[in-house]
């Protein structure tokens, strides 16, 4: 039997406690779980490619250590399907927090399907308790100084608060 392997893709501008929600929860479904960090310019990233990779694969290893899967984080440019061809994964999990993300995640999940039927679109529904968090908010909160700790792993947080202050 093959491994089920899944792909996990977004920004993590920063990583939140929604995505490692999703993250806990997607390692309870498979043997291996890739990370997709997207490069995603047109976002205005506050962290680069490469410390966003470094501080999701801060935050993902004990997830992956508790769930005993293998997980990678890795970055990405190119089309999502071909990344998750490129990664072997058979599934791309997608985080839902509310009705007007399924709009969007339902058309991206149809296109999907039409460039690669053989790869399946995981929906899982945020927990009650990380619906409302979106990296967006948080870097919003966090560059007026607010307290975004409840909102983000500490690290995280304090690679957030630095970097907003200028410090990294």
């Amino acid at each position: 039997m093959t491994d089920r392997v899944a792909l996990y893709p977004g920004t993590f501008d920063p990583i939140t406690n929604g995505h490692i929600d999703i993250i806990t929860r997607a390692a309870r479904l498979v043997d291996r779980l890739v990370i997709g960090v997207a490069v995603n310019i047109g976002k205005g990233p506050i962290f680069t490619l490469e410390e966003r990779v470094e501080l999701v694969k801060a935050e993902v290893t004990p997830v992956a250590l508790k769930a005993g899967i293998s997980a990678e984080v890795l970055p990405f440019s190119t089309l999502l399907i071909d990344f998750a061809k490129s990664v072997g994964a058979k599934m791309i999990i997608r985080g839902l927090r509310a009705v007007s993300d399924f709009d969007y995640e339902f058309q991206m999940a149809g296109m999907n399907y039409r460039l690669d039927s053989e790869i399946e679109t995981i929906f899982l529904m945020a927990t009650e308790r990380h619906q409302f968090i979106s990296s967006r908010f948080v870097k919003d909160i966090a560059s007026f100084g607010g307290d975004i700790s409840s909102f983000v792993p500490e690290l995280t947080n304090l690679k957030t608060m630095a970097k907003l202050k200028g410090n990294v």
